[in-house]
């Protein structure tokens, strides 16, 4: 079992959206987790119902703090992945366990200004990017390569296009 967490500023978009999928898809061999370096306090209604949308469980998910998860109780993660520039750019805790990170930028759909179906429409659109990219993530033979070449993929998968 491969721990992820996924990190963002505010926690209430692209990283609920991710770990989201993660576990859904990646059940098995994944556990996906989130948090922001300033979380917002409450996930964005648009990644609740494009959760919805693609029929994936809505129910525990709240905002929360990235220092969650560098206490010595916080599980340990094999793999952060970043997924807004903003926290790519922040300084993080020290996690414990020397994770193997990566920076994956996607879009902030919670920051669009304009009309519901077109903030519906970018939530669905980062989310099929965000799906790409996990899935690719878990295609990779994680127990046949070792962790400098895990690093490159990671980094090329961020690099793909969305």
């Amino acid at each position: 079992m491969h721990n992820v967490l996924f990190l963002c500023t505010g926690n209430s978009a692209r990283s609920i959206l991710a770990e989201a999928y993660l576990n859904a898809s990646g059940r098995g061999s994944f556990r996906a987790f989130s948090g922001g370096s300033h979380p917002k306090g409450a996930v964005h209604p648009l990644t609740i119902e494009t959760l919805q949308h693609a029929g994936l469980k809505t129910d525990d998910f709240r905002s929360k703090s990235w220092d969650e998860f560098a206490g010595p109780d916080a599980p340990k993660m094999n793999f952060v992945i970043t997924v807004c520039d903003s926290a790519a750019g922040e300084v993080c805790p020290v996690w414990p366990g020397q994770p193997i990170t990566a920076h994956w930028s996607f879009v902030d759909p919670a920051a669009f200004k304009g009309g519901d179906d077109e903030a519906r429409a970018l939530f669905r659109d980062v989310f099929r990017q965000i799906r790409n990219r996990i899935d690719l993530f878990r295609s990779l033979p994680l127990a046949k390569l070792d962790r400098l070449a895990i690093k490159q993929e990671l980094d090329g998968i961020g690099r793909s296009p969305r």
